[in-house]
């Protein structure tokens, strides 16, 4: 359970990171607020059209006398609507990220020197092109898997009392666990660590995982925090990738210095 704090840490170091280096928060909110307006965009589009959709695509239902007409394309529209916030929630991470990820780059790689012994970042040597076709395939498969799991839990939620309580603690840990994999990509990725060993890397550690995502997955569900958060969301990322990898940050030695000078004196 310790590692559902150390998480939750994380994600306030970011943060804080996010707010010392302005220059780089600023450039990160860009393609959050890019992303913003193309999926606002997408939804008042649903919104206006989704139920002229639902009527086109049930044409079966055209002589069905009322009220079970209005009540089976409302419930469809209802659907239509949750289906589209649950994909919204679940793929605005994904999408700002491959929209930024040269700003997010950039963002982690100075992270990493920040917090680094030696102040060097590890690089992964390819092209801005094969990156983005790396995050935008990775994307892609992580997108299917989260939509099962959007799927499974939408139809679990139709169960009495399960439906209501258990299923929705859960579908807050699920988008919190595919919430900090699209997140420390970003780190991962630089390193070489392909999709199927960051899965099996985040397994391993999932209530540190939680600790991070969930918290944060709960504040994108607030009108446009998910833009501001997002610069520190990624920092805050890359300090859990490194404790993931074992690697050692500048705080690590020096919280060790004083134990070591103990001993020191001790056996003197």
């Amino acid at each position: 359970m310790r590692d559902l704090g150390v998480g939750f840490t994380y994600l306030l170091k970011g943060q804080r990171w996010a707010v010392r280096h302005r220059r780089q928060y600023g450039f990160g909110l860009l393609p959050g607020l890019i992303t913003l307006v193309l999926y606002v965009a997408a939804l008042v589009a649903l919104a206006l059209w989704g139920e002229d959709f639902v009527a086109w695509s049930t044409p079966f239902a055209d002589d069905w006398t009322s009220p079970w007409l209005g009540l089976f394309r409302g419930f469809l529209t209802a659907v239509l609507v949750a289906l589209a916030l649950l994909l919204a929630v679940l793929t605005f991470t994904a999408v700002t990220l491959l929209i930024g990820q040269p700003f997010y780059e950039n963002l982690s790689e100075k992270v990493d020197r920040d917090v680094s012994p030696d102040g060097t970042a590890p690089e992964s040597g390819l092209p801005l092109w094969r990156e983005l076709w790396i995050s935008a395939r990775d994307s892609l498969r992580i997108l299917v898997r989260a939509v099962l799991w959007g799927i499974l839990l939408f139809a679990l939620g139709f169960i009495p009392f399960v439906g209501q309580t258990a299923v929705p603690v859960i579908g807050f840990f699920v988008t919190g666990f595919f919430l900090t994999e699209e997140l420390t990509a970003v780190a991962l990725q630089r390193r070489g660590v392909d999709l199927r060993a960051r899965l099996t890397l985040l397994r391993s550690r999932k209530t540190l995982v939680w600790g991070f995502g969930t918290p944060l997955g709960l504040a994108f569900l607030v009108p446009f925090v998910a833009v501001f958060l997002m610069p520190g969301a990624v920092a805050g990322a890359t300090l859990l990738a490194r404790d993931l990898l074992g690697e050692e940050t500048e705080e690590d030695r020096a919280d060790g210095e004083p134990e070591e000078s103990v001993d020191e004196n001790v056996t003197s």
